[in-house]
């Protein structure tokens, strides 16, 4: 067979699932930690499995051939990090609904990028920069998985970049923390120690991450096809679309239903998995 069932999730795969998968796939699991297993397997098959087993692990179907990536591209907001940082700043700002609002129908695919975060900024004008601070302190972790999933990806010689429809002040902290070697985001333009409630020009959006995804690859020597690209919301659909490996992370609808992989119950060391790379292999 030309590609293997991959089982992820965050609190496990039991031994139970394993067996299932032995008796639809007609082939031995190979187990790659508590949280993951793979098997030999078809599209037809990995269908089954799913329905199996409704939906308590993430089952997806990954081709054998050039498995591990040499590029992970990934969205921060909603993917590394659990809170759309706009949002947060817009709680802290007194205006949270009404960003939170635009916020959802754009992620959702229902209103233009770009446009959708002028008008958020708009919304964020006089606001104290000292703010950002106190979102950044207060609100931001790592997604669970986050920083193995980078670190494992940088000692196997892999290119990690984080791109952002967010900003820069967030996108660099997040990217020191989790280990990505770049970064690019929108900025957040300020004067007086104040928010002008403008964006810095061009806005970074979805056709910015796809061409991010083609620099990157074109400066390593490879193809899109070396290229894992993981978000969760229409804004990644195009870079998601173009990698060889494109996942959906606990996305919007929009986008789950045209990735190549789907995640919705497990945590980002599952891309590892999707790779075919052991825990033992890990790097913390």
């Amino acid at each position: 067979m030309t590609h293997v069932v991959v089982l992820t999730a965050q609190e496990g795969v039991p031994d139970a699932f394993l067996a299932e998968a032995e008796k639809i796939c007609a082939a031995a699991p190979r187990r790659l930690g508590p949280k993951a297993a793979d098997v030999a397997g078809t599209a037809g098959m990995a269908a089954e499995l799913h329905a199996a087993l409704g939906g308590a692990v993430d089952v997806n179907l990954v081709a054998k051939a050039d498995r591990a990536k040499r590029l992970l591209i990934a969205d921060m907001d909603s993917t590394i990090i659990p809170v759309e940082c706009i949002d947060e700043i817009a709680d802290v700002a007194g205006v949270g609904e009404r960003v939170k609002e635009i916020t959802e129908r754009a992620m959702q695919g229902e209103l233009d990028f770009e446009g959708a975060l002028r008008a958020r900024v708009r919304l964020l004008r006089g606001l104290p920069v000292e703010a950002l601070e106190t979102v950044w302190r207060e609100r931001i972790t790592l997604n669970p998985g986050a920083r193995t999933l980078v670190q494992t990806m940088n000692a196997r010689g892999a290119v990690t970049a984080l791109v952002s429809g967010g900003f820069t002040w967030f996108a660099d902290r997040v990217a020191q923390a989790a280990g990505f070697r770049h970064a690019q985001a929108n900025t957040l333009l300020e004067e007086g120690g104040r928010l002008t409630g403008e964006p810095g020009e061009p806005i970074l959006g979805r056709q910015a991450k796809l061409d991010a995804l083609r620099r990157y690859c074109a400066e390593g020597g490879f193809g899109p096809e070396a290229a894992l690209a993981v978000g969760d919301g229409a804004n990644d659909l195009a870079m998601v679309e173009a990698a060889g490996l494109g996942v959906a992370y606990h996305a919007k609808p929009a986008l789950a239903a045209r990735a190549g992989a789907v995640l919705a119950v497990s945590d980002l060391t599952a891309l590892l998995s999707l790779q075919g790379i052991p825990d033992a292999d890990f790097v913390s």
